[in-house]
This record gives structure tokens, sequence and C-alpha cells, in this order.
């Protein structure tokens, strides 16, 4: 295990004003993660099949699996377009 090696070995250092850090990125994530606005759209059913057995393999909602699509896509994180 590389991480737990590194951290062994000292290698890790906690950053200058870890609360204001921690803060901080708690705010990125609240404002990420903020579902503010509804969106309807048609698919097809076996579209939303394939979704939905996606989304329980990786153990999520479909309706959050399918945000974290859009999202990867927006933000230039899901590749192959």
């Amino acid at each position: 295990m590389l991480d737990l090696d590194s951290y062994e070995r000292g290698e890790w250092r906690s950053v200058p004003n870890l609360q204001a850090e921690m803060a901080r990125h708690r705010a990125i994530a609240a404002a990420t993660l903020r579902k503010d606005k509804r969106v309807n759209i048609r698919i097809s059913s076996r579209d939303l099949e394939a979704l939905q057995k996606r989304a329980i393999a990786e153990g999520i909602p479909y309706q959050t699996l399918i945000s974290s699509l859009i999202h990867k896509f927006v933000s230039g994180r899901l590749t192959g377009f």
C-alpha cells in the first residue's frame, strides 16, 4: 500500500491553516453537490435499465449516477466524446 508506506516514512505534511483549508473544501463540496434545479428528460427504456443496473453495481441511486455523469462531462473529466 503506497500511501501507508509514504505516511510511515514521514513524507506527509500538514497544510498551513488546516482548519481554513478544510472549511474552504467543505464549502466547495457543498456548492458542487447542491441540487437546486430539476430536469426532466426522455430516454429509451433500454438506456434507463442499463443505467439502473450500473447504479446498482456501483451501490448508488441511478439519479445520482446520472447527475455524476453530467457533472463529469461538463467539468471535462468524462472523456471519449
